[in-house]
Formats: structure tokens, C-alpha cells, sequence
């Protein structure tokens, strides 16, 4: 532990610097337009603008990037509670509570209730890849193929379990992933593979495009569908009404703490940001003495969303940063730019390029402070953004997502294929198929299908090496469980759900005896 403060007192020395603070406000800045503005969320932006960054030092271009990703979640509750639109999908279950609080002319005691709580949970997130990263680094450095493909095989497994979505669409999005990864050339064998005779295909399907296609075009076409129109609460902020709001803050630790705690737990698992807000969201209402007011503009309602929303979305970076496993969708863009920039994640990471991993731990420290002063400030100008006409917005979004996805390889091939997944995305969304699970497995699925073919070729093809020791053995078996699960529930359900109204039945000829 003491080494890790070490560590993380160096990583302040390398991202307290006049160019990174900058970076990070620039970041936060733009972090917070792409989650105020529909259409645009935190995996599409990281995804523009990852581009950008392949000139740029890896640590200065992860700062960025990261700092990009908390003024999206900032900015999405912005919205959330003035305007009743939800600016990031994890941040619906603000809009309950919090534009209530807005129509009643609550709209500042709302923002400042959602902003320190997101700053909590965000440092309770960081606190803990502080304390655990390299633990779980040095872990990991046990590990073979065969303990690889269990993790992979695990964090595949536990989205069919926890990602909140039906599993059998989950599993189809999964596998979805897994096809769209195959395409192009075979690492092992150097066969084409999937690419129908397309020489564009040959060098495989961009996840950057495939994302861009996904997050920006697909939600771009619902929001055209539901023909938005921005009309919210005021945007003033009053600095006395924030000091109020603010010194009240601590009647609710309690549900700081228990939001941060499911956060963490669903950030580090592959549940990410939006089933945590959501999970949060339903235990303070049910465990709350006040209830009857939750979606009539209760307090408790913005800060228990908010607070595990954003400590999700930073524990989200361990896995990624430990085993080289996203625990979110963002994550999962974030984890392609690594490899991208001749980075491997893994445990290996830490030993490596101990300036980039703590440099980066550090920016989490200095952004989500700087996010959360400059989310209060840049309410008025964003809401007054918002006036402005969907039809002005709207073609803005398609040419940045236009010229995020040209900008990846340079090839026209990429354009078609962003307008394709726009189309898929759209669908997704309307069919409520879930997103991340297919990210996921493009960006490490060919990861675990070799080392799945590394195990079983020291194995001679038997399967008996998934159960060689312990530690795969028992990975294995909890991935295998949480592949049942949600099918054994679904049938303990049916029994149950037979039970009542066979009884209910049986009452009833009762009565009428």
C-alpha cells in the first residue's frame, strides 16, 4: 500500500503540468458539450477524439482522454436535470428525481446535490484502483493462457449475468462482437478470414468506426425520431442556494457511501455506469423512510444515481488497467487506444510504463476536481446551447462523426461501414439490445480465442487444462455459473410465479365452496 502512495506522489509529478492541466480542462470541457449534447456520449466522444491522440505522448493523450470522459458523465446529469434528457444513458435514473426538483424551481440545489455526489463516488473509485491496482497487477503476473481465457471467459460470462439486458440478447451481441472481430486476418495462421472477398476487409473492421457507427449515428437517429425539442428549467445558478445545498450534504452519507460501494462492485465487474445508476437508484428507494417522494423531486434520488454512476465509471478503469478487461464501454475505447498506441494493458503495464499507468491515476485525482468546479460554472452557457434548433445540432453531430470515422485509416470503405453500424445501432437501441457486450468482444475477442488455441495446443486438445489448478479452475466454474444463472433464475421465477396463481386458484374455488 505504501508503495502505491509512492507511486501515486511520482504519478502527481508527471500530470501536475502546466500542459496536462490544460489538457485535462480542455478535456472536461469538451467532456461535458458531448454529454450535454443528444446524440453524442462518452464511448463516441473518447472515440473522435481518439485520432487525434496518435500524435500525442501516451500519458498526455490519456489525460485527455480520461478527463474527456468524466465531463461527459458531469454533463449528461446537467441535462438530465434541467432539461429531462438524459445526456448519457447512465444518467436516466437522475432525471426521476432530479428535473422535478428543477420544475419546482430546485433546479440549483439539484445540480449542486448531483455534482459533489458524483465527485464522491468518482474519488471513492479512484481511492480504490489506487489501493488494489497493483495487487491485481502482481496477481495477474501468475497467469498463462489458460488463466487469460478464463478471465475473458469470466468477463463475458458476467455481462450475460449482470448487464442488466435479457441474456439471450446479451449473448447475441456478444457473438455479434466475436464475428465482426474475426474479420480480416487470422493472427495464428495468417488465413483471410470473413472478408468475402473484399480487399478492404483484409486489414479487419475498425472497432473506432464500428463505435463511431454505434453510440454516435444509432443514437443521433432516435433522438431524430423522438423530434426533440430543448425547453428546460433556468440555467442561473444561485451561490448561495450551492453553500445551502452543499452543507446539507452530509445528512445523506450514508447513501454516498452504500451508491459508491454498488458503484465500485458494478464498475469492476463488466455491469458499468448505467446498471449501477439504476441498481443504486432502487435500493435508496426501497430502503428509504421517505419513499412515497422518490420521483416527486426527492434529494436522495439525484445523489444515489449520481454517486454510483461515477465511482462505476472510474473503477471501470482497473480491470481495464490490471487484466487488460473493460469494465464499461468506454473503457473498452479506451483499451483499443492503448493498443493502438503500442501499449499492452495487462499487469505487465505497470512495470513497464509505471509513468503512464500513475500518471494517470493521478490526472483521475486533479479532472474530477476540475470537473466538478467547471460543471457549475458551464451550466448557463450549455443550457442556453441547448435553445438552440436540433436542426442546427444535428448535422454538426453527423459531420463529426463523419470525420472521426474517415480519420481512422483515411479509407472511404470506413464511411460505408459507420452509416451500416448507425443503421445496426439504431436497431439495437429500438429492439433494447445491449451495445457494450459487442464492443467488448470485438476489442478482446481474438484475445481470448488465442489464448484459448495457446491452451489447447500445450494441452493436446483437452479441456481438462481449464481445471489444472485452482485458480482456472476456479474462474472457469464461476464464468460456467454465471452462464446459468440468469436461466436457472428465470425458471425459479416461472415456478414461483405457477405457485401463486395456483394458489390464488385454489382460493378462489374455496370462496365460492
Amino acid at each position: 500500500m505504501f508503495s502505491n502512495i509512492d507511486s501515486l506522489m511520482h504519478g502527481f509529478g508527471v500530470a501536475f503540468t502546466f500542459y496536462h492541466l490544460v489538457l485535462i480542462v480542455a478535456g472536461v470541457l469538451l467532456g461535458i458539450l458531448v454529454g450535454v449534447l443528444p446524440g453524442l456520449g462518452a464511448p463516441n466522444g473518447v472515440t473522435l477524439l481518439l485520432p487525434l491522440t496518435f500524435g500525442m505522448d501516451p500519458v498526455s493523450a490519456i489525460i485527455l482522454l480520461t478527463s474527456l470522459y468524466w465531463g461527459a458523465l458531469f454533463g449528461g446529469s446537467t441535462t438530465s436535470i434541467l432539461f429531462n434528457i438524459p445526456g448519457e444513458p447512465s444518467s436516466v435514473a437522475t432525471t426521476f428525481d432530479g428535473y422535478p426538483m428543477a420544475r419546482q424551481g430546485r433546479a440549483t440545489e439539484a445540480l449542486t446535490y448531483a455534482f459533489l455526489s458524483a465527485g464522491f463516488g468518482a474519488l471513492v473509485g479512484v481511492i480504490v484502483i489506487t489501493l488494489l491496482s497493483t495487487a491485481v497487477a502482481n496477481f495477474a503476473l501468475r497467469f498463462g493462457p489458460p488463466e487469460y481465457f478464463a478471465v475473458y471467459f469470466l468477463a463475458f460470462a458476467s455481462f450475460i449475468a449482470f448487464g442488466g439486458g435479457a441474456p439471450v440478447k446479451t449473448v447475441v451481441s456478444l457473438c455479434l462482437g466475436f464475428g465482426l472481430g474475426m474479420v480480416g486476418t487470422d493472427t495464428v495462421s495468417g488465413a483471410m478470414r470473413l472478408t468475402f472477398d473484399f480487399d478492404q476487409l483484409i486489414r479487419g473492421i475498425s472497432f473506432l468506426v464500428v463505435v463511431i457507427g454505434l453510440f454516435g449515428l444509432g443514437e443521433l437517429l432516435l433522438t431524430i425520431e423522438d423530434g426533440p425539442e430543448f425547453k428546460g428549467a433556468s440555467g442561473r445558478i444561485d451561490p448561495r442556494e450551492m453553500f445551502r445545498a452543499a452543507a446539507r450534504m452530509p445528512r445523506y452519507w450514508f447513501a454516498m457511501l452504500r451508491g459508491s460501494a454498488v458503484g465500485v462492485w458494478m464498475g469492476i465487474t463488466p455491469g458499468g455506469p448505467t446498471a449501477a445508476s439504476f441498481m443504486s437508484y432502487g435500493i435508496a428507494r426501497r430502503a428509504s423512510r421517505r419513499r412515497d417522494n422518490f420521483g416527486k423531486g426527492e434529494p436522495e434520488g439525484v445523489i444515489a444515481p449520481e454517486t454510483a454512476d461515477h465511482s462505476a465509471g472510474t473503477a471501470a478503469m482497473l480491470p481495464m488497467l490490471s487484466l487488460g478487461i473493460p469494465g464499461s464501454a468506454t473503457s473498452a475505447v479506451m483499451l483499443g487506444g492503448l493498443m493502438i498506441w503500442g501499449l499492452n494493458p495487462g499487469p505487465m503495464l505497470f512495470i513497464e510504463q509505471h509513468d503512464f499507468v500513475w500518471g494517470m491515476i493521478a490526472s483521475m485525482y486533479l479532472g474530477n476536481v476540475i470537473g466538478v468546479m467547471l460543471a457549475l460554472a458551464t451550466v448557463p452557457l450549455f443550457a442556453a446551447m441547448l435553445s438552440i434548433s436540433f436542426s442546427i445540432i444535428g448535422p454538426i453531430i453527423v459531420t463529426v462523426c463523419l470525420v472521426g470515422a474517415y480519420t481512422v485509416a483515411g479509407s472511404p470503405f470506413d464511411l460505408w461501414i459507420a452509416l451500416a453500424f448507425g443503421a445496426v445501432g439504431y436497431a439495437m437501441k429500438k429492439l433494447d439490445y445491449p451495445m457494450a457486450p459487442l464492443i467488448l468482444a470485438m476489442v478482446i475477442g481474438d484475445k481470448a480465442e488465442d489464448a484459448f488455441r495457446q491452451s489447447m495446443l500445450s494441452s493436446d486438445g483437452s479441456l481438462g487444462i481449464f481445471w489444472s489448478n485452482w485458480l482456472v479452475g476456479g474462474l472457469v466454474t464461476l464464468a460456467l455459473a454465471f452462464l446459468i444463472w440468469p436461466f436457472v433464475a428465470m425458471l425459479l421465477g416461472r415456478r414461483s410465479a405457477a405457485a401463486v396463481t395456483v394458489g390464488t386458484g385454489a382460493e378462489s374455488e374455496e370462496k365460492r365452496a
